[in-house]
């Protein structure tokens, strides 16, 4: 007891001090390591193990593969493309800026990519035509974050690795349907807003324009069914689709949209370095963090309490995302991805749900986590895109987190649209 108690208090004492996460994290498990007598080799050789796990050099190529399809032009074709399809409803731009994330999401996986990335075309485009500033960065980092659940998404790379081998190619699969129904449902209030307020609709370009957007368009999306589609009939693992993912957008930047140049690589490969650092040390401490909570059965505990609360699967899947809500809105995506799986995931299998389900309510929950203060990444990246403060832009998140609050709940209590796409085509 004295020892759980040591190494979570001692990584929330060391986070509200400000000390950075991943330090907290390596830093709690090595004095409770110590503490109990085991000595700090046994967590520095889970650090190093937690990093070397072969399919994990996924993450640094989707990385690199969206980093280079925000450089090469993919972000603004793949706008152009959402306008043709919704801009004439009555705030269809709105309703782009749901759509161009829900196709964005498909090919970089990565929700601040996409902010950085479709952001300043969308926002300023959206304040121009009469949008409240604020109501378009709370909209673009809303819709962003479909990019963590519609794959390719190197999050779940990183769950199905801490859930000890769940499928990758099931659970990419598993987040097209609750991905699409986030865009949908962010697209539908946009339409009701757009009715209350009087947004504009928007006029499709002529034909022979529009039919050259939807050619550039669907080049940039069918990066999606390359990855996913190569490794759902087994034609590649996730690492070597990542690596595909990688070549073909620099195809689509250098050779095809001609908007990179081989210079141009260079400062990409140079943040996505940095950005891989930071994501692989923070898996690497989490591994030692979560390692430790083992040997002190905290998650058998964290089982055992949940059960002792209610023998209702529904109360008991509801209370987790409750805390998955919370946790997310204080803590990053990739850390609490490692930390909370080895601890709920026998909680949800103990009432049910299959590791795949949970990964994508896993997700979910995180989603929402980069909208909230004070920690959402997105939105601190949206609102310095945007230009506008953290405070204003969360009064306009609150018209959007209902429909993100539906999908949780949809996501949690019905499984068949997490485990459609990967009982059909993987079997």
């Amino acid at each position: 007891m004295v020892e759980s108690v040591l190494l979570l208090g001692s990584f929330l004492v060391l986070i509200l001090l400000g000390v950075p996460i991943a330090f907290s994290l390596g830093i709690s498990a090595l004095l409770t390591a110590q503490y109990t007598g085991l000595g700090t080799g046994m967590i520095i050789q889970r650090v190093g193990s937690g990093m070397q796990s072969f399919p994990l050099l996924a993450i640094p190529l989707f990385i690199l593969a969206g980093a280079i399809m925000a450089k090469g032009g993919v972000a603004r074709r793949i706008v152009d493309f959402a306008y043709i399809i919704v801009g004439p409803f009555p705030g269809g731009l709105a309703m782009v800026n749901c759509i161009d994330s829900m196709f964005f999401g498909g090919v970089s996986g990565s929700a601040v990519a996409d902010i950085s990335s479709t952001g300043p075309i969308m926002i300023p485009m959206m304040v121009e035509k009469g949008y409240d500033r604020e109501f378009a960065t709370a909209l673009t980092v809303a819709s962003s974050v479909q990019g963590i659940i519609i794959p390719p998404s190197h999050n779940m790379v990183i769950y199905a690795m801490v859930a000890g081998g769940v499928s990758i190619g099931k659970l990419f699969l598993a987040g097209y349907i609750p991905g699409i129904i986030m865009g949908t449902l962010l697209a539908i209030t946009c339409y009701i807003l757009a009715l209350k307020r009087g947004y504009p609709r928007e006029k499709r370009p002529p034909l022979k324009k529009s039919l050259i957007i939807l050619r550039d368009g669907l080049l940039s999306i069918f990066a999606a069914v390359i990855i996913v589609g190569g490794i759902a009939f087994g034609i590649f693992t996730a690492t070597e689709a990542s690596a595909v993912a990688v070549f073909y957008a620099a195809f689509l930047g250098l050779v095809i949209y001609r908007e990179m140049k081989i210079v141009d690589l260079w400062p990409v490969f140079v943040d996505s370095v940095k950005t891989t650092a930071i994501v692989m040390l923070l898996i690497g401490c989490a591994s030692g963090f979560a390692w430790m909570m083992t040997f002190l059965h905290i998650p058998t505990l964290v089982t055992r309490f949940f059960l002792s609360i209610s023998e209702n699967p529904f109360v008991i899947l509801l209370l987790i995302n409750f805390l998955l809500v919370f946790l997310g809105a204080i803590m990053d995506v990739a850390p609490l991805i490692v930390i909370v799986t080895p601890v709920l995931l026998p909680v949800v299998q103990a009432v049910g749900m299959n590791p795949v389900t949970f990964g994508i309510v896993l997700m979910v929950n995180m989603a929402i986590g980069l909208t909230t203060p004070p920690v959402g990444a997105g939105l601190f990246v949206g609102c310095t895109v945007g230009k506008t403060t953290m405070e204003k832009c969360t009064r306009s998140m609150l018209l959007l987190w209902p429909a993100m609050l539906i999908v949780l709940l949809l996501t949690t209590y019905v499984p068949w649209l997490t485990t459609a796409l990967p009982n059909w085509l993987m079997p």
